[in-house]
């Protein structure tokens, strides 16, 4: 197997081997707790700009296909694994994890010690980093790291549709604004047949509206929230005009628009096993997640926190107090992860 190196921006190394193509690849590192779903780990757009880490140490055991992708591609700069295994299980024919890396031209890294770079992770925090095919040479490597980095683009306008996307359907009209959107949010609509406009992430309030729908509904997406200030500026406009709600970087986007702040976490929530409990239900519920900003707990008063996270208490959800807005910030749609709250649009197609 051909030599590969991984190096982290503050100089810390692992060798291993080459997992799909051969070349470079450069992003955020970040970790995943999921034992299954890799393939929807993959596609997820929320990844774009990042080279996530498998925690679960054996991957490819059962094959990749054509029937589980979150979006038409791997989204992921890299991938790094214990063991990318290449015996298969399963019922439907796929592919490899190495065959399916190739051929989207995704470069990996396995056979390295993921966990000791987990734990790296959440003792340092999330931070660039390299994949090499080409050289192991760290201070050359390191080189390459600083200046992807000084001309890494905003993830969002690479992630959401370029194009207005029409799905049919005879029940609610609902406006859903693209940020990265998983295609099991769509699914899920499809589900209540609802008849579904996907609007790129930069629409202007005008051409929302025209559409005339009985709900708006804000996508998952990669990146800062704070960066989007024209769209930040839509979502105040609209509301008040339409129901709002938001999943995942449309939570931070809300509270953004009315008010509130976001930041960084260390390492991110990444994987299908977050505790949220009801602040006042006293439910509690395991979610899937995927995001590395919060909402700032200190919000304006017409912002009403209604979930939190049962490991670190950041903010889950949120209404607003007199207009119908609601958030959650784990992934209802629940792909990969449990189904405890998919429940979600049922509720959001009931309350308007």
């Amino acid at each position: 197997m051909d030599k590969a190196t991984l190096v982290l921006a503050d100089g810390k190394y692992y060798t291993g081997y080459k997992l799909g193509a051969s070349g470079q690849a450069a992003g955020e590192i970040v970790f995943n707790t999921c034992m299954t779903g890799y393939q929807e780990v993959i596609t997820d757009p929320s990844y774009k700009g990042q080279m996530v880490t498998m925690t679960y140490p054996l991957i490819g055991n059962y094959g990749l296909n054509d029937l589980v992708p979150e979006s038409l591609k791997p989204q992921i700069e890299g991938l790094i694994v214990k063991e990318a295994c290449i015996m298969q299980s399963g019922s439907i024919p796929g592919y490899s994890i190495d065959e399916y890396l190739k051929s989207h031209g995704i470069t990996g890294i396995c056979g390295i010690d993921t966990r000791s770079l987990t734990r790296h992770i959440r003792d340092k925090g999330s931070m660039p980093g390299i994949i090499s095919t080409k050289t192991g040479n760290v201070d050359r490597l390191l080189g390459i790291l600083e200046e992807t980095q000084k001309n890494k683009k905003e993830p969002v306008p690479l992630v959401s549709t370029k194009t207005p996307i029409y799905y049919p359907g005879k029940g609610k009209k609902v406006v859903l604004i693209d940020f990265g959107c998983k295609q099991s949010i769509i699914s899920n609509l499809k589900r209540f047949d609802c008849n579904i406009h996907v609007l790129p992430y930069d629409t202007s309030f005008e051409d929302i509206i025209c559409n005339d729908p009985d709900a708006i509904l804000l996508s998952n997406g990669p990146g800062d929230p704070e960066v989007l200030t024209e769209s930040i500026n839509t979502i105040r406009a609209l509301m008040g005009k339409k129901p709002v709600w938001g999943i995942c970087l449309g939570l931070q986007l809300l509270g953004l628009s009315l008010g509130a702040r976001t930041y960084k976490l260390k390492f991110g929530h990444h994987g299908g096993n977050h505790a949220v409990k009801s602040i006042y239900g006293g439910q509690a519920y395991i979610t899937s997640q995927n995001h590395d900003y919060a909402l700032d707990p200190d919000v304006p008063d017409d912002i009403l926190i209604t979930e939190r996270n049962v490991n670190d208490g950041t903010v889950e959800g949120f209404v607003h107090k007199h207009l119908p807005i609601k958030a959650v910030q784990y992934h209802p749609e629940a792909s990969p992860g449990p189904t405890d709250r998919r429940d979600f649009f049922e509720s959001f197609l009931s309350e308007i």
